[in-house]
C-alpha cells in the first residue's frame, strides 16, 4: 500500500504495473462503506496485461485524516466552502457529494501522472467515476459502472432509505466487531449466495472505521432529489463509451433502474446494447462473481 495526500487528506492506494498490451489504466472506484480491498479479486485476474488502479475514498479504508469528528456533530459540520462548480448545476458545498470525489480522483490520476484510463465504478462509485468522466474528458477514455444506476427520484422510498440508513450508522461502536459470529451477519447481506467469512468480515472492519462525517455525508449527499435528477443529464452528455454491469438478483440496484441510466446514454441504441446482466448476482458483483466482471471488463476495454 502507498499513501497519497488530497486536499490535506492521506489517500491509501495500490497501483500494479504498466504493461506493453494496453494503454489505459483501469481505475477502480468502491461504493459507499467499502474499500478498495473489494476489487482484488477482479484486479488478480487482470493486472497481467492491464495496469489497475484502486484506491480507498476519502473518510473510508485507510483513507482516513488523522482529525477524527464526533458522529453526533457530523450532520452539522457538512456545509462547507464550495469546492468547485459543476457544469450541470449550482456550486457543490459539501465535500461528501458524487462530484467533490471526483475531484479528489482528478487529483489522484494527475499525481500518478495517468493521462488515460477507464474509471470501473461499484455502486456510488459508479455515479463517481461518472462525474469523473465529466470532469475529466480528455483523460478518461470510458467508464463501467457495476450495479450502479437510478435516476428515478422516488420521494418516500429515498426518504425512508435515507432514515434507516443514519439509524445503520448511529450503531457502530468500535467494540462491534470483537463480539463473536457477528460478521455472519454481513455474509448475506445485499449477496445473492453468503460470502465467505474473510469478505464478511471485511465488510464489517470497513463498516465499523469509516470516518461518521464519511459516513453521512455520501449517504445524505448522494441521495438528494438534485442529485438524482442530475444524473441522466449527465450520462446524456458523456462523449466516452458507457457500460453498465448489472446484477440480475440485485435487490439494492434493480437491473430495471440500471437500464433506466443506461438508456440515456447514446449506446444504449433500442436494446439496451451498453447494458450487461450477470446471471445469479447480487449487489456486490466483483465479489460474488469475479471471472465474470474480470472477463467483461477485459472484452468492453481491449474491443475500444
Amino acid at each position: 500500500m502507498a499513501t497519497i495526500e488530497i486536499l490535506g487528506v492521506p489517500h491509501a492506494y495500490e497501483l500494479t504495473a504498466p504493461t506493453s498490451s494496453c494503454p489505459h489504466a483501469l481505475v477502480f472506484i468502491h461504493g459507499w462503506l467499502n474499500s478498495r480491498g473489494y476489487w482484488q479479486p477482479v484486479i488478480s485476474r487482470l493486472s497481467d496485461d492491464l495496469q489497475c488502479l484502486s484506491y480507498d475514498l476519502r473518510g473510508f479504508g485507510e483513507s482516513q485524516s488523522q482529525v477524527k469528528t464526533d458522529f453526533s456533530g457530523a450532520q452539522t459540520s457538512l456545509s462547507l466552502m464550495p469546492i468547485f462548480s459543476s457544469g450541470l448545476g449550482s456550486p457543490i458545498n459539501s465535500l461528501y457529494t458524487p462530484v467533490a470525489y471526483a475531484q479528489d480522483l482528478a487529483i489522484l490520476l494527475k499525481q500518478l501522472n495517468i493521462t488515460s484510463a477507464w474509471l470501473i465504478g461499484h455502486s456510488l462509485g459508479g455515479t463517481i467515476a461518472l462525474w469523473g468522466a465529466d470532469r475529466m474528458p480528455e483523460c478518461v477514455k470510458g467508464v463501467i459502472c457495476i450495479n450502479a444506476g437510478g435516476g428515478i427520484y422516488l420521494k418516500e422510498a429515498f426518504e425512508q432509505f435515507r432514515s434507516a440508513g443514519q439509524k445503520f450508522l448511529q450503531v457502530r461502536p468500535r467494540w462491534l466487531s470483537q463480539v463473536p459470529l457477528i460478521d455472519l451477519l454481513f455474509t448475506r447481506a445485499s449477496v445473492l449466495r453468503p460470502l465467505d467469512r474473510h469478505w464478511a468480515r471485511q465488510r464489517l472492519i470497513d463498516f465499523v472505521l469509516a470516518d461518521p462525517e464519511a459516513a453521512l455525508g455520501t449517504l445524505l449527499d448522494s441521495t438528494t432529489e438534485e442529485e438524482i435528477n442530475r444524473l441522466p443529464e449527465l450520462v446524456s452528455q458523456l462523449k466516452q463509451p458507457v457500460y453498465f454491469l448489472a446484477g440480475a438478483e440485485d435487490k439494492v440496484m434493480e437491473p430495471k433502474y440500471v437500464r433506466h441510466l443506461a438508456s440515456f446514454h447514446r449506446l444504449f441504441q433500442y436494446c439496451g446494447d451498453n447494458v450487461l446482466e450477470i446471471p445469479h448476482c447480487g449487489h456486490l458483483a466483483m465479489l460474488e462473481q469475479p471471472d465474470e466482471v474480470a472477463a467483461r471488463i477485459r472484452s468492453i476495454v481491449i474491443s475500444q
